[in-house]
């Protein structure tokens, strides 16, 4: 999931769903589990309200690499 965000950028979860073929339930799972890690940003979706854009968060990448 996080390479698919890392190639691709911002995607909705139906868009993870699309490129990775993995089912809707596994997608959540691995987005919940990035987000707890606080490797993910969620984002408001205007095109379509009822979903959320989700894309990487690099400031913890970035603490990593200098401490």
């Amino acid at each position: 999931m996080y390479k698919v965000l890392e190639t691709n950028g911002q995607l909705t979860q139906k868009d993870l769903i699309r490129e990775t073929a993995l089912p809707s339930r596994t997608v959540r799972y691995a987005l919940n589990r990035l987000k707890d890690e606080k490797f993910l940003i969620e984002h408001y979706y205007f095109i379509d309200a009822r979903q959320s854009l989700y894309g990487l968060n690099t400031k913890p990448l970035e603490e990593a690499v200098t401490a």
